[in-house]
């Protein structure tokens, strides 16, 4: 007993460990594709085991969500009931029935200032999660004939349903991301509702007594790094499973995890099907040789195939942008006089004044260097923090030019307006794997497989209303009697399709100015007004010239760990879209008029 005062180590951590061994299916990774995915297959009636080493949900963006979702929520919930009951289904605080196409939304409730936990504990049946896209419109502010022009396009929204319709389940996913979006929400609030269904349901049958739970959560855990554990091999080339509990730590600016002292590894065993969806890199994933590579695309300007990359500043602004979806293109010159298209988007949620998500396209040419741009001394060394700071003006200055630009704001209005994340500067590398099979048993989906374009909001797409109703079909097809060899091989090539699909669909973004987002119809809309082909392509740069520092994806990470700059909470209505092209108003007080319509 002496020996271990001062130095002992935590008691071993009691797991109750009820419905974990040889699961149905496994959930590597907790984000919308998998937690969806174990909805899906629950309903099936399986068993879903779910692991996330990051606690608690905590993706900052915002979603621009087709209706699809919607009416695979009600079909969900209308499985649920079917399959278990009413007592087999998670209740509210008030009592009722947890229904998860209702929380998300009804034309009962409202949507605002609201979160998921409001939601799902509220006694009053007032609130839902998402928000309803009530204003599209377009800002063409490309050049024309050698001078600034301006065309603006509204076009009507497309109606909530009132009600989920499994009849309006796409399965084409290249005909949902070619269709409009209809509602916008938080990421984190919608993956905070699916959280605290699956952990009710985990409640309810734990409290029961049940020796097969439906689902069991672990949710500050990874499977074990080390080479030779966590992915072992079984004789028929599936996959057994063991996984830890972790610690996290920020670590000299960094986040480091490591197995939590006094913890033993847990067995998962061999699951039926395992599923790694962890955001755009996996290293899971890769230790099972999963590799991805760059999608090369066309841009008909000349140099034939480049690398799919865009360069991004993202910013989170306390400004009343509302059910909107605004988005803007313009033109930005280089030195010698060539034309680049840039686009921005600004995003907000209905009745909620503190959701400003604003992304901004860098101009290729654009190097964001101190020296050059004459604000330091050129002797300045580029690793001191005068330089760096230096870096972050150029990149403050940009975001305020360009967000100020698609807001309608004074860019003196904006800087006073605070900022809850950013600018943060990040490329957009579209990638993705030549084969979504990892193993006899598992599958690799969502951006772990591939990802396109960022403005589309199409990974989320992709991932929750594509690759996850894939593993429902997989349910389907073993219910059919299909061998598990032959179902895992039609689910990979559907997760591939459903990948292709949306880089097929997303490739016009880095080149072309139509917002894909907004639907056919309404591209070819905004085409007729602007009066420039629908196919015309800008001038673009290859990847590899870019000169920039800190060109990397967006850290999940990075929304745990929040630099605010202070200033006022934005809550009057953005101001009405001048008919003028900002480099073409030559007086501040000039009359507002309205917006054209197409």
């Amino acid at each position: 007993m002496a020996s271990q005062q001062g130095n002992q180590l935590p008691l071993e951590q009691e797991h109750d460990l009820r419905g974990v061994l040889d699961p149905d299916f496994l959930a590597l990774g907790l984000g919308g594709t998998n937690m969806m995915g174990m909805l899906w297959s629950i309903a099936m009636g399986r068993r879903a085991v779910g692991v996330e080493m990051r606690g608690e949900p905590s993706l900052g963006v915002h979603w621009n969500i087709r209706e699809d979702m919607f009416h695979q929520l009600g079909l969900i919930d209308q499985m649920m009931v079917e399959r278990y009951g009413e007592d087999g289904v998670p209740r509210l605080g008030n009592g009722k029935l947890f229904k998860l196409a209702e929380c998300f939304y009804s034309p009962h409730t409202i949507a605002g200032q609201i979160s998921a936990d409001e939601v799902v504990t509220s006694f009053e049946e007032r609130m839902h999660v998402s928000g309803t896209i009530q204003h599209i419109e377009f800002i063409d502010d490309r050049w024309k004939g050698g001078a600034p022009h301006r065309t603006i396009t509204v076009t009507p929204p497309p109606p909530a349903p009132a009600v989920p319709d499994a009849s309006r389940i796409r399965e084409d996913l290249a005909e949902v991301l070619d269709g409009p979006s209809t509602f916008q929400t938080a990421a984190s609030e919608l993956l905070r509702l699916w959280r605290r269904y699956l952990e009710k349901l985990e409640e309810m049958d734990l409290a029961r007594g049940m020796e097969n739970p439906r689902v069991r959560l672990f949710l500050n855990h990874r499977v074990i790094t080390e080479e030779g554990d966590g992915f072992l091999d079984e004789p028929d080339g599936r996959k057994r499973i063991r996984i830890e509990e972790v610690q996290e730590l920020d670590y000299r600016g960094k986040f480091v995890r490591m197995r939590q002292p006094g913890t033993e590894p847990i067995e998962i065993g061999v699951p039926e099907l395992f599923v790694v969806a962890q955001g755009f890199y996996s290293s899971d994933a890769e230790r099972l040789g999963f590799e991805q590579h760059d999608v090369l695309i066309d841009h008909q300007d000349g140099r034939g195939e480049v690398v799919a990359q865009a360069d991004f500043l993202a910013g989170f602004c306390e400004v009343l942008v509302d059910g909107r979806l605004r988005r803007r293109i313009s033109t930005e010159f280089d030195e010698d006089g060539n034309e680049y298209w840039v686009r921005q988007i600004a995003v907000g949620h209905e009745n909620d004044p503190e959701v400003g998500w604003i992304l901004i396209q860098v101009p290729d040419f654009e190097k964001f260097d101190p020296i050059a741009e004459g604000i330091v001394p050129p002797e300045t060394d580029t690793n001191s923090p005068e330089y760096f700071a230096g870096y972050q003006q150029l990149l403050y200055n940009c975001f305020i030019k360009h967000a100020a630009a698609v807001l309608e704001l004074s860019e003196d209005e904006l800087d006073e307006i605070q900022m809850d994340y950013g600018p943060k500067l990040f490329s957009l590398v579209e990638r993705m794997g030549d084969d979504a099979q990892l193993a006899a048993n598992g599958v690799v989906a969502g951006d772990s497989f591939g990802n396109g374009h960022f403005l589309t909001s199409g990974g989320a797409n992709a991932g929750v209303i594509g690759h996850s109703a894939r593993i429902l079909r997989y349910w389907q097809d073993r219910d059919k009697d299909i061998p598990a060899e032959e179902a895992i091989r039609t689910l990979a090539d559907s997760i591939k399709r459903d990948t292709e699909a949306w880089l097929a669909v997303s490739a016009s973004e880095f080149s072309q100015f139509a917002p894909i987002n907004f639907g056919a119809e309404r591209i070819h809309q905004i085409a007729e007004s602007s009066g420039i082909d629908v196919t015309g392509r800008a001038h673009m740069i290859d990847a590899s010239r870019r000169f920039r520092h800190s060109l990397v994806t967006l850290d999940y990470s990075d929304w745990r760990r929040l630099f605010i700059r202070g200033g006022r909470l934005h809550t009057a209505p953005l101001p009405p879209l001048h008919p003028l092209h900002p480099d073409a108003r030559t007086s501040c007080s000039e009359q507002m008029e309205p917006a054209q319509t197409a």
